[in-house]
């Protein structure tokens, strides 16, 4: 029987990197990425957002009438 090597005596910290996750790393990586991030102005964000509504709205509408459509329909082959 082939007997399993203990573990080593190891720092938390040289744990945490041996298992792939460094927390301390991960708000580094986190804080570099977001300084490459261009935020969009105050003009442009209402004007995508309004846009977004605009969409939602006009599929929603669309959706609507076509069950309601549908709905009449079945109710005039069904009934």
């Amino acid at each position: 029987m082939v007997k399993k090597p203990e573990p080593s005596q190891t720092e938390p910290a040289q744990i945490e990197s041996a298992s792939g996750f460094n927390p301390v790393q991960l708000i580094q990586d986190s804080k570099a990425e977001l300084t490459k991030v261009i935020w969009p102005s105050r003009q442009q964000l209402i004007s995508e957002s309004l846009a977004v509504i605009a969409m939602v709205t006009l599929s929603a509408t669309t959706i609507y009438l076509v069950n309601n459509l549908f709905s009449w329909a079945a109710g005039k082959v069904f009934v």
